[in-house]
């Protein structure tokens, strides 16, 4: 669990200083540190989801098919929804200290942002069962210069969801060893390129030029394992 700890302690410290410089930032220096990084967020998903296609058995169509899937199941779900209903019910017990409107905005986006990626679930899995910290090392410097950013702009939500990453990489952490048998190349490979999509798709929202609802393509990480563990059978 070291990994995800550091990690945890990056988005909180991240999000503690983007607090304390909230009020000292121009809006054109938060614009700016707010396209770079969103840009930067771009790239990680671009370079992951092109190295992992570009690997040796990587399938053309299968994560057409996840993203089409996932999404379908997410928006069932409605697991966006649920994450803005959590936001709002966090809000709704610390309103009480006031300034907490845009609360909702900076959990859900932040939380989508650290959570979702090659990294969370590489790294995840090297921590558990290798014990091998070093992907969750560099994805905390990472989320801590993103957390500084958001936080500057969104406000304390994005601290919140440091514990979003406790959680979701702890269960990952912890699960890993009685998965680990199942998790074969080829599922790492194509999780990775549909993480590597999905992060893309956070810096275009980011960005403002698009609007995905990547909280509901998030079953379609599942969709590569259930895949080979099928194919796998015959």
């Amino acid at each position: 669990m070291l990994g995800t700890i550091v990690n945890f302690a990056a988005i909180i410290v991240g999000s503690l200083i983007g607090l304390l410089l909230r009020g000292g930032l121009k809006e054109n220096i938060r614009d700016i540190l707010n396209q770079g990084t969103s840009l930067a967020v771009m790239f990680v998903g671009i370079s992951g989801c092109v190295t992992n296609m570009q690997a040796e058995g990587a399938n053309p169509v299968l994560f057409i098919v996840a993203l089409a899937l996932g999404g379908i199941i997410g928006e069932w779900v409605g697991i966006e929804a649920a994450l803005a209903r959590l936001g709002d019910w966090i809000q709704g017990k610390l309103s009480k200290g006031g300034g907490m409107g845009n609360f909702s905005k900076g959990f859900v986006s932040a939380s989508l942002v650290v959570c979702v990626g090659t990294m969370a679930v590489m790294g995840a899995i090297e921590s558990g069962v290798r014990g091998n910290h070093s992907i969750l090392f560099a994805k905390s410097l990472l989320d801590a210069i993103i957390t500084v950013v958001m936080a500057s702009t969104l406000g304390i939500g994005v601290l919140f969801s440091g514990f979003s990453v406790l959680v979701y990489q702890g269960a990952l952490t912890l699960l890993a060893v009685w998965v680990s048998p199942y998790l074969t190349g080829d599922m790492l490979r194509e999780i990775g390129i549909l993480g590597g999509i999905m992060i893309t798709a956070i810096g275009t929202n980011m960005l403002g030029i698009t609007k995905v609802r990547v909280g509901n393509l998030l079953p379609a990480l599942l969709v590569p394992v259930a895949y080979y563990l099928i194919t796998g059978l015959f």
